[in-house]
């Protein structure tokens, strides 16, 4: 039992680590997941209290995941259009790999802004630039509680 709880765990880490990059992937919870498993184990050091802790760290993050993308696009002029242009931008940009992960919603929002006809492309262009920047800012913190977390569920099996 001890064996499939780490292996269960182990494998919950890299694809929480996967899915802090793949906008479709939940990777923080996934990581997250493994963490609570591995402390499912025998000989676990990891307590209620770092559970807890890590347990509010990601649900923080998977907010700000939501909230970062509207309030960057906010912040840089973006519409609902872009808003919208951006998502889309990031489902199709999987297509393409890495690249099209990172460019996809910059080219999103910068389409769905001049679809939208209100604003110049020299604006566009600069709420495409705070949708990728929101990307980046949040896939950053959910690479960081990913690694961390990982590193909990390696050193408590070690």
């Amino acid at each position: 039992m001890n064996t499939a709880l780490i292996i269960i765990a182990i494998a919950s880490g890299i694809v929480g680590l996967i899915g802090a990059v793949v906008p479709i992937i939940p990777g923080t919870l996934i990581s997250y997941a493994g963490l609570l498993v591995v402390s499912f184990t025998e000989g676990s050091d990891i307590g209620v209290a770092k559970l807890v802790v890590w347990g509010v760290i990601s649900v923080v993050v998977i907010v700000l995941d939501y909230i970062l993308p509207a309030f960057l696009s906010k912040r840089f002029g973006g519409t609902k259009w872009g808003s919208w242009g951006a998502t889309i931008g990031t489902l199709l940009g999987l297509l393409f790999g890495p690249v099209g992960i990172i460019l996809g919603p910059f080219v999103g929002a910068v389409v769905g802004e001049m679809l939208h006809e209100q604003l110049e492309f020299r604006e566009a262009l600069k709420v495409g630039f705070g949708s990728m920047l929101s990307f980046l800012v949040g896939t950053l913190f959910k690479l960081i509680v990913g690694f961390v977390l990982i590193y909990y569920i390696i050193s408590d099996i070690l």
